[in-house]
């Protein structure tokens, strides 16, 4: 089926729940992730978009892709100007996850045009690391073990880390650690036990941590007895 060329910016958020394709355009598109990511095939080379990092995709220019179940793209199909000749990565800011498909196309693609670009970076995941690292934490968990997991330097990872979730590496674990005590309490687990499969030192550590970051106490969060 023919389409229609594209003459001015069209922006568009696109929903995926495990598609593949491969195909090429009249325009150029600019595509990032809102959620998720995207893998990408862009003239036989392996590249992907996430929530931190961005691609231009130059008209004519063959690429295939696989979109993992939920994942939640922006894009802007673009007609021929200067800034979408040639296939480059651009850094995503936090700002433009809030970005919309009511937004000025136009006005947004100029926006990503002057974005710093990136060179060609590893692939994170961070639900993969979330299951390894949720299935353990009773172990302890230094940034550099995280960032074996990815294959990069304990450097490399903390950026990359903090651009995709807008946590460090460390902040991010202990809220996972957070998250699971309160879950543990709430079903009625001691201290000291949701301390030992947490990797807290101690009842006293864990307690500290929660009042805290979160402001609770620990017998705050335990349900209470079932009367009935």
């Amino acid at each position: 089926m023919a389409h229609a060329p594209v003459l001015v910016p069209l922006l568009s958020v696109r929903q995926y729940s495990g598609e593949h394709a491969a195909h090429a355009h009249d325009h150029a598109q600019v595509l990032y992730a809102l959620r998720g990511r995207m893998e990408l095939e862009v003239n036989g080379r392996a590249a992907f978009v996430d929530t931190a990092c961005g691609l231009v995709v130059p008209a004519g220019t063959r690429h295939g892709f696989l979109a993992l179940p939920g994942a939640r793209l922006l894009v802007i199909d673009a007609p021929a100007q200067p800034g979408v000749e040639r296939i480059r990565r651009f850094a995503v800011a936090p700002a433009q996850l809030g970005w919309s498909a009511s937004d000025d196309a136009a006005a947004r693609l100029q926006q990503i045009l002057q974005s710093r670009r990136v060179l060609a970076r590893r692939p994170i995941r961070p639900e993969q690391v979330a299951r390894t690292v949720g299935a353990a934490l009773h172990e302890p968990w230094p940034t550099a073990r995280m960032a074996a997991l990815c294959a990069l330097s304990t450097q490399r990872f903390h950026a990359r880390w903090r651009e995709l979730t807008g946590q460090t590496p460390q902040a991010w674990l202990r809220t996972l650690r957070l998250d699971a005590a309160q879950r543990l309490l709430a079903r009625g687990q001691s201290l000291e036990a949701a301390a030992l499969q947490l990797g807290y030192a101690s009842a006293s550590a864990l307690g500290f941590a929660l009042r805290r970051e979160r402001g609770l106490g620990a017998r705050g969060l335990r349900r209470p007895p079932d009367c009935s």
